[in-house]
């Protein structure tokens, strides 16, 4: 695809995070438009599309990916209709960003990674956006740099004011632990082999149903052990913390505060109360970094291979989550062309 070329990018799903990757694309993406947006909710697509000049509304995806005003797709739909939804774009050998998942389940991740072996080539990139946050791009620096030495350690929290209607204790893993999940991965550069889920008494601020807050151990291949504290019903803000402990120092993100002030006996900052604030820059910069590449004919970031090993280990985490025991993380040898 010719550099000068603006992309044409197809949104599929258009809830709060589809619609708000369509703003981006619309309003601070360089070198791309949004040409087509696809929801089953065809009035909820038409009136978004109609906030931009040039968008065509779809219904079915396979109708919208067969456009020619179409060289790309970001997908943001519901986890469970991603598969389809992936398969078809590699069916055209169209370049995609997919929002995590990339699948719910390992044999679905499988089947995908599967189908974009068969081209030879990488065509997706899962849109784990904490790689692209400043912060944790500057924690990944320092491991790899030597700053603090051998990593032995990961220290992860992970709060959330509350949980919407719906959320599930195996959600927990799913939709939040995940993250960390691939974190623990792209930090250290190896795999995590087991889970561990520890279970204290629930907040009385959690649903009924819901066993918030709990804690997770990871093991690596490389020996590193990893906890996260997830905290879905905290009440007070959003804050995804990663301390990495070396073996001559540690390095630390997520402190940041944004404006720190002192004034009428009071000193303090405020607490982002959601993701999309929180990391409004990393998805910006995910976003933008896709398209370069994509406009270039490549692919970069986290690949199917990561959609895949993060479908493993939820798949493990849930378990452990289950029967409280140390469950193993099952993988096949990883592809070489990743």
């Amino acid at each position: 695809m010719p550099q000068q070329r603006i992309l044409g990018v197809a949104v599929i799903g258009t809830g709060r995070m589809g619609a708000d990757h369509v703003r981006r694309i619309d309003e601070v993406t360089s070198g791309a438009r949004v040409a087509a947006v696809v929801d089953v909710d065809g009035e909820r697509a038409k009136t978004v599309a109609e906030r931009i000049e040039g968008c065509a509304a779809y219904t079915e995806t396979a109708a919208a990916l067969a456009s020619p005003e179409v060289d790309a797709v970001l997908i943001a739909s519901p986890g469970p209709a991603h598969e389809a939804a992936l398969l078809q774009a590699l069916d055209l050998d169209l370049p995609v960003l997919c929002e995590k998942p990339l699948t719910p389940d390992p044999a679905g991740a499988l089947r995908v990674l599967e189908a974009e072996q068969r081209l030879g080539r990488r065509r997706i990139q899962v849109g784990f956006m904490r790689r692209y946050d400043a912060g944790f791009q500057r924690l990944k620096a320092a491991i790899d740099g030597g700053a603090i030495g051998r990593p032995l350690m990961l220290h992860c929290q992970h709060r959330n004011v509350a949980t919407p209607p719906g959320f599930t204790t195996q959600m927990l893993i799913n939709d939040s632990v995940v993250h960390e999940i691939d974190t623990t991965r792209w930090l250290l550069d190896q795999e995590i082999t087991a889970v561990t889920v520890l279970r204290p008494a629930p907040s009385s601020a959690a649903p009924d149903h819901l066993g918030d807050p709990q804690l997770v151990l990871f093991e690596t291949s490389g020996g590193a052990v990893v906890d996260v504290e997830i905290f879905a019903n905290c009440g007070f803000g959003y804050q995804v913390r990663c301390e990495a402990v070396g073996e001559r120092g540690t390095a630390r993100t997520g402190d940041e505060t944004g404006l720190f002030t002192q004034a009428a006996g009071q000193w303090g900052g405020t607490i982002p109360q959601d993701f999309v604030v929180r990391f409004a820059d990393a998805y910006d910069r995910q976003v933008q970094r896709w398209v370069d590449a994509t406009r270039r004919g490549t692919v970069e970031g986290p690949g199917c291979w990561d959609g895949y090993a993060a479908a493993a280990v939820c798949a493990a985490g849930v378990q452990a989550q289950g029967t409280g025991q140390r469950t193993p993380v099952e993988l096949p040898e990883r592809p070489t062309y990743h």
